[in-house]
């Protein structure tokens, strides 16, 4: 696209709106983190290996939980990918290019994200465990083809925009092109989820295990606080900028 269509968006600075759409990211983040830990909070058997492994710290996982896992994903990652409007629109008036291309990757979280990935997800896992009750020897089997139909499409598709909308941010941020100091760029999901890695330091254990499970809400929860934290310096930012282009005006 050559022209910059705001789909009924205001490009402009609306403080009020911006962090408005960030709190309600951050309180949507802990909500799917809540419903991660939920799934994840378990031990994986010592003794198994690969997937096997993986999967055998579900098996002691209610029904409730998994049903609660799913509903609190499947309400609060659209939650999510709505509150990325509010970095959208940090964006926007300085590139709207940076915008179009960030708002395409928050289309594609929104699509595939929570039922194209985390519901699958825990269909999955309930799949799993009810097929390993009826026929331990075959669970195994029947459960990696039955994510390979119903959760491996969605997840790839899921991928593919989830960079799109990193990458797109990440650049922004770097090159100067939001209200915010440069180095705000850390305040993005890929930073914030590479902090689940050092949880593993510690383990196989149940809160490892939990955190890690929650590490794209644990991305969440960075880059909305982050930016919350640190908004107070970015309005500054934009008003210095304004002075400076009033100044060059007269």
């Amino acid at each position: 696209m050559t022209t910059y269509n705001d789909i009924g968006i205001d490009s402009k600075l609306d403080w009020e709106r911006i962090t408005k759409l960030l709190r309600i990211g951050l309180i949507a983040g802990i909500m799917v983190l809540v419903g991660d830990m939920l799934l994840g909070w378990g031990v994986s058997g010592e003794s198994l290996s690969g997937m096997e492994k993986e999967l055998s710290a579900y098996l002691t996982l209610s029904d409730t939980r998994i049903f609660w896992s799913s509903v609190l994903g499947m309400i609060g990652i659209p939650l999510e990918g709505l509150s990325y409007f509010g970095i959208y629109r940090l964006m926007a008036e300085r590139s709207p290019k940076h915008a179009h291309i960030y708002r395409s990757g928050i289309l594609g979280y929104l699509i595939f994200g929570a039922c194209g990935v985390h519901v699958p997800c825990l269909s999955s896992v309930y799949f799993y465990k009810h097929m390993y009750a009826a026929n331990p020897e075959g669970a195994l089997e029947l459960a990696i083809k039955y994510g390979s139909y119903f959760l491996l499409p969605g997840m790839i598709l899921f991928l593919i925009f989830f960079v799109v909308l990193c990458g797109a941010q990440i650049s922004a941020f770097a090159k100067g092109m939001t209200p915010y100091p440069r180095w705000c760029w850390i305040f993005s999901l890929p930073v914030g989820m590479l902090i689940t890695i050092f949880f593993k330091l510690f383990g196989n254990q149940e809160w490892v295990n939990a955190l890690t499970a929650g590490w794209i809400s644990i991305g969440n929860i960075w880059m909305f606080g982050g930016l919350l934290c640190t908004a107070k310096l970015a309005k500054k930012n934009s008003e210095k900028i304004k002075d400076v282009k009033n100044g060059e005006l007269q």
